[in-house]
């Protein structure tokens, strides 16, 4: 069994700003970025991707884009866009 469908199954809420963690994960940065970002603290960053990952069951970041990418809370390249609100940028 892959660890992406052993995570399909699990319901789970996630707040709006473990979503938007998710989505700078899913650029690229890394936590003292996201802080900086955000403007909070790294470490406060740090809580939220430990607690994204234990809600999600993922075990990296790798695993955590793929749950997101499965349950349609990050869009990529056009793939999962429909279930997304549009940019606002």
């Amino acid at each position: 069994m892959s660890d992406r469908s052993s995570l399909s199954h699990q319901p789970t809420e996630l707040s709006e700003r473990e979503l938007e963690i998710i989505e700078l994960v899913a650029k690229g940065l890394t936590n003292q970025e996201i802080g900086e970002t955000l403007m909070i603290s790294k470490r406060t960053v740090d809580n939220h991707v430990s607690n994204v990952f234990t809600k999600t069951g993922a075990k990296n970041r790798v695993a955590l884009l793929n749950w997101a990418m499965d349950h349609g809370k990050i869009c990529r390249d056009g793939f999962n866009c429909c279930n997304l609100p549009p940019d606002e940028d």
